[in-house]
C-alpha cells in the first residue's frame, strides 16, 4: 500500500483511466489477470502514479515496450532480470 493519496485508475472517464488503458494494452497477455485480485485498485503499485496520468503512461509504457514480443530476449528472460534486480534492491514485487 502506498502512503500517498491515489485514485483507483478505472473509477471514473477520463485522463487517468486513458493513460492505464494505453499503457496496459502494451503488456504480454499474461500480465491482464492480477496476482492478487483481493487486494483494492488504490493500493496496488500501478496507483502510485495516479495523480500524474501522463507519469503513469510514460513510465509503465516503456516496461510495456521493453516487454515486446519481437525483442531478442524471451520472456523467460525478462523475468529472470526483473527477479534478479528486485532481489538485489531488496524489493518484494
Amino acid at each position: 500500500m502506498t502512503w500517498i493519496k491515489t485514485f483507483d485508475p478505472m473509477a471514473t472517464p477520463g485522463p487517468l483511466r486513458d493513460a492505464f488503458l494505453a499503457q496496459a494494452k502494451l503488456y504480454p497477455k499474461e500480465y491482464g489477470q492480477g496476482t492478487q485480485p483481493s487486494v483494492p485498485a488504490e493500493e496496488k503499485i500501478l496507483a502510485s502514479h495516479s495523480l500524474i496520468p501522463a507519469a503513469l503512461q510514460h513510465a509503465f509504457s516503456t516496461f510495456g515496450a521493453a516487454m515486446a514480443p519481437d525483442l531478442p530476449l524471451e520472456r523467460r528472460h525478462h523475468e529472470m532480470i526483473a527477479t534478479v534486480v528486485s532481489v538485489t534492491n531488496n524489493c518484494r514485487y
